[in-house]
């Protein structure tokens, strides 16, 4: 009779991958541990339907990389044509991940109690002489693995499944941009070319950054229309219980709330971006085109601009223009720039004529008078026109309160475009960092943006001319 049951059990875990888990290490893989559950059933889901990405955000210690080096054994057991590539942050991480499938695989029976790889899947055998950790075959496949990491290589070698897991080694490197450029661009350039037809990819990461790998998969995949599967699991849950307080106790939890910086903490156990830790905008609308009649004419009743002109050598020049459409700003273009003013106020100059502005107001506190008079100057000298009418004033109000006071505002009525971060970069990554309760190294765009707010709540919008 215990044979017979053995027997079901095993022929369990060959049809589901959790059942694999339970049958491999029924220590961890506990039925009563839901999360593990819904991990593994995400999991087979994911690999079985029409997906292409899934996204796995998890705290540390909650089994995530361990399942994935399960879910690949599984994978080869049930397919030996399954050819899976692996990325982690360096060489050794990735050998680590292939080690432990392989050594899986690989192991002998010792104890005819315990169960092991080859009494699920007796027919997945490495083949003789791969000795690499790095790359190697079952007897009747073909380069079925590969380890790989930014600074190793896949050349040659074709992926049905993809899986990148821990790629972000600290928190310094989640705030460095170039990194964060540097991964993405490998992921793009090395990752994408590399998976075959119809191929996954899984991704699993701490949400250190909004720029992460994970936040940039999600974001890129949604505008494509192919929005990526996302798993986000916190450590302690919005009801106030924990998610396995096996592996993490509340106490355990909060010792290491207190004994970590905040904000690290957070993007461990939370799943909380740094970037957005503490920040004052917390979402902004997007538009796909200007609103227009039936004719195809825009219904903006003006084209307007605010300039907040750089304090000091080491601040932005902050220039946005925008549309106003039913007491609504319409972004259409923004200038965000260390550049001096010799630069600028060409670039500024010419931004007027493009976009066919009516009214510009222009902080004067800091040399604004005489960049709003050079500017006035090179419309009528370069562009020939005098549509814009150029405004100078100086702003008396306490910058951190006028951003505060405005911030809801902003949020609810000011509509960037769509692909805004692409357009506008350093503009974009000062909004969405901005802290409310911080000191800030920069706050030209914030403050910028609140010029906008406060000219169109002054309710003069009836007074502009129409756009020619």
């Amino acid at each position: 009779m215990e044979a017979d049951v053995r027997e079901t059990e095993i022929n369990l875990a060959r049809q589901e991958f959790f059942e694999y888990c339970h049958l491999i290490a029924p220590g961890f893989y506990k039925r009563d541990r839901a999360y593990l559950v819904d991990l593994c059933e995400t999991l087979q889901n994911f690999w079985e339907g029409d997906a292409t990405v899934l996204v796995i955000n998890m705290p540390p210690r909650h089994g995530k990389s361990r399942t994935a080096q399960l879910f690949v054994q599984w994978l080869l057991g049930r397919d030996h044509s399954v050819k899976i590539m692996t990325g982690s942050y360096n060489e050794t991480l990735a050998s680590t991940f292939s080690k432990g499938v392989r050594n899986a695989i690989q192991e002998e029976k010792a104890d005819i109690g315990r169960i092991v790889y080859s009494d699920v899947f007796p027919g997945a055998v490495i083949r003789r002489g791969d000795a690499s950790m790095k790359l190697w075959s079952l007897e009747d496949g073909y380069n079925n693995y590969l380890a790989t990491s930014p600074g190793g290589t896949a050349t040659g070698f074709g992926a049905t499944l993809e899986i990148i897991d821990d790629l972000i080694k600290s928190d310094y490197e989640a705030h460095n941009d170039a990194a964060l450029d540097a991964q993405w661009s490998w992921f793009t350039d090395t990752m994408l070319s590399r998976l075959e037809e119809g191929g996954k990819i899984i991704i699993i990461m701490t949400r250190w950054s909004t720029r992460d790998l994970a936040g940039r998969a999600l974001e890129h995949y949604a505008e494509q229309g192919a929005p990526a599967k996302h798993i986000c699991m916190k450590a302690l849950q919005d009801d106030g219980t924990m998610l396995c307080p096996e592996v993490l106790s509340h106490r355990s939890y909060m010792a290491k709330m207190a004994a970590t910086g905040q904000d690290i903490a957070l993007a461990n156990y939370q799943q909380e971006p740094m970037d957005l830790q503490g920040t004052l905008y917390t979402s902004f609308k997007t538009y796909d085109s200007e609103p227009v009649n039936s004719f195809g004419k825009s219904l903006f009743t003006s084209i307007k601009a605010y300039c907040d002109t750089a304090d000091t050598g080491g601040d932005y020049l902050c220039f946005i223009v925008y549309g106003v459409y039913e007491k609504e700003a319409y972004v259409m273009d923004i200038l965000c720039t260390q550049a001096t003013m010799e630069i600028t106020e060409g670039k500024v100059a010419k931004l007027f004529n493009d976009n066919r502005v009516n009214k510009a107001m222009i902080e004067s506190n800091n040399g604004g008078r005489g960049f709003a008079r050079a500017v006035e100057r090179l419309l009528k000298e370069r562009h020939h026109t005098n549509r814009t009418k150029v405004k100078w004033f100086h702003q008396s109000k306490s910058k951190q309160a006028r951003i505060l006071t405005n911030s809801t505002w902003v949020m609810d009525h000011i509509y960037y475009t769509r692909n805004w971060r692409d357009r506008w970069p350093e503009y974009h990554k000062a909004m969405t960092t901005y802290q409310r309760n911080a000191k800030n190294a920069h706050d030209d765009a914030p403050d910028a943006t609140t010029g906008v707010a406060d000219n169109m709540e002054k309710g003069g919008l009836r007074t502009f001319a129409r756009r020619q």
